[in-house]
């Protein structure tokens, strides 16, 4: 089976056909192009999940309540999906977005930062954190992701997978997402990282990936273009709330 085969089939039946993966990441390049794009949408169900929405300014990507009344527990939902600094981009499903560049700040390194941080306090779900990290600082462009996710024999704890995957190929990423499918519990990903297509621009990206999610449950979707040398190009979003 070819790359383009075991992407496209990912994309449908992870994404397309699942009701509910969650948040998730995607990190890969454009086609015919050597820059990259990142990939962030979250997904939805109940009233404190939904009421958000995607702002972005300059390298920052972030969560912001659309009605602030409303909000019962803003500590998993808002925060800063997207940051970069150095030539470094950064993704995160949570807050630990800002604490991994906190670290790189001073000093330290992605994997440090992360083992400062525990799966999601969600119980029964013990929702994973997703992180992912494009380092364009040295000779040639380093990606590296993570999942922080629930022990299966005690969930108090928490197991933590690394991964380095080589430089996708021009029209392709790799993806993480938060939960395998629907599910009570929802069933933690748990599996590597998944190729998926990445065809056209960022704007292609956008709708290919909004228009795959579940009309249901999705909420919010962003898409970043970055240069070779780890420089933010553009940001694109779709909102639900936005009429998107």
């Amino acid at each position: 089976m070819s790359a383009k085969e075991v992407a496209i089939g990912n994309f449908n039946s992870h994404l397309k056909r699942n009701p509910y993966p969650g948040r998730g990441i995607v990190v890969g390049r454009l086609q015919n192009s050597s820059n990259w794009v990142i990939v962030y949408f979250i997904m939805g169900r109940s009233e404190n999940s939904r009421n958000r929405r995607f702002r972005f300014e300059g390298d920052r990507l972030w969560t912001e309540p659309v009605d602030q009344s409303k909000v019962t527990d803003p500590s998993l939902i808002i925060y800063d999906a997207m940051l970069a600094t150095d030539g470094i981009q950064l993704v995160s499903n949570g807050d630990q977005t800002k604490t991994i560049y906190d670290y790189l700040k001073q000093g330290d390194c992605f994997v440090k930062a992360l083992k400062s941080r525990e799966r999601e306090p969600d119980a029964p779900n013990f929702t994973p954190r997703i992180s992912a990290m494009l380092d364009c600082t040295g000779a040639s462009p380093e990606l590296k992701m993570s999942v922080l996710y629930a022990n299966a024999a005690d969930s108090a704890l928490t197991d933590r997978a690394t991964f380095s995957p080589a430089t996708p190929a021009e029209g392709f990423g790799y993806c993480l997402t938060t939960y395998m499918g629907d599910g009570n519990p929802l069933p933690s990903f748990n599996t590597m990282p998944l190729l998926m297509p990445m065809e056209g621009d960022v704007n292609a990206i956008c709708d290919a990936f909004w228009t795959a999610l579940n009309k249901d449950n999705r909420v919010s979707l962003g898409v970043k273009e970055v240069d070779p040398n780890g420089k933010t190009i553009k940001i694109v979003v779709r909102n639900c709330h936005d009429g998107d």
